[in-house]
């Protein structure tokens, strides 16, 4: 196959584009900025539906591999700019995707998804305007591409890993974090996580299959102790992690919450609902069953560079 990977100097989108390869697809690297190994320079988000058609032509599918950081505050209200960033480039790509009469797709989504899925009842969409992004993202792509261009969306919890000098964007204060004299807590409930790796590997599964599922992406669940203790291990420092009480956690990110209304600002995840989604542990059935340990050393056993991946985990 030939597939276009927009985003394909990220985190994610460099190690789909080496999979790929490595299973003998030819494959054409999409990015904003010049990087190592890009092919092509385009900002998808704000192209024409001209230069998207000529982009896709001759490619059997895309993957779709940008990130948004939905921890940063904007003044509100944001679902116009979170729209613009997440839903709006997938739509437009998929349309023009369908014209070219390309096969195949996948979108790296957000297992905010998967979890909406399971509980409705938790109101995720209604509360958080990302999370409402990655339900409209996926639900309007898909609509976009139709019925003969199946669309798998990848649901991706914490993903660890490095790519040249690309790494999540939590990785840098969460290094220096468990390499300082600071104590390290944490709070009750936990998260699933994923290897960059195993992430492009699934990817490149569901392109061949040209699968059109949901597929929620994960190698191990971690309590957060553990993630914290896991990392420590990684740069070397193995350290006890303290409990931090829920009530404490869950009483300063309401106060960030009342701050951020109290200035004017938003964030995707919402901080006054977001101690809900904190304590609970967020785990998925593992996909691999691969430890992460790899992962874990690749992202903290050298100091993190500058460049960073937004908007981790999905």
């Amino acid at each position: 196959m030939r597939i276009l990977v927009v985003g394909g100097s990220g985190l994610i989108g460099a190690h789909v584009v080496e999979v790929l390869r490595q299973r003998g697809h030819a494959t054409t690297a999409v990015a904003r900025t010049s990087h190592p190994g890009v092919d092509h320079l385009l900002d998808v988000g704000s192209a024409s539906p001209e230069d998207l058609r000529s982009l896709l032509a001759g490619h059997d599918g895309v993957v779709y591999a940008t990130r948004t950081d939905e921890q940063r505050p904007l003044p509100k209200p944001i679902y116009p700019q979170f729209r613009r960033d997440n839903v709006d480039p997938v739509v437009r790509l998929f349309t023009a995707a369908r014209e070219q009469g390309l096969t195949r797709g996948v979108v790296m989504g957000s297992y905010y998804t998967y979890f909406d899925r399971l509980h409705p009842q938790w109101r995720l969409p209604e509360r958080h305007t990302y999370i409402r992004c990655r339900v409209e993202q996926a639900r309007e792509g898909r609509a976009a591409a139709g019925p003969d261009l199946p669309v798998a969306v990848l649901e991706l919890p914490f993903v660890f890993g490095r790519a040249g000098d690309r790494l999540p964007n939590w990785a840098g204060p969460l290094d220096r974090w468990a390499r300082s004299r600071t104590p390290l807590v944490a709070p009750t409930g936990g998260s699933a996580a994923a290897s960059a790796r195993s992430v492009a590997e699934v990817a490149a599964d569901a392109l061949e299959q040209a699968s059109g599922a949901d597929i929620p992406v994960a190698d191990e669940n971690l309590t957060w102790p553990d993630m914290l203790a896991r990392i420590a291990e990684a740069v070397g420092r193995r350290r006890r992690v303290a409990r931090l009480p829920a009530g404490a956690a869950r009483a300063a990110l309401r106060l960030g919450g009342a701050l951020q209304g109290l200035g004017g600002k938003e964030s995707g995840v919402n901080p006054t609902y977001v101690a809900d989604l904190l304590l609970t542990d967020l785990f998925i059935e593992p996909t691999t069953g691969r430890s992460l340990d790899v992962a874990l050393r690749e992202t903290f056993a050298s100091r993190p560079t500058p460049a960073v991946e937004r908007g981790t985990p999905s």
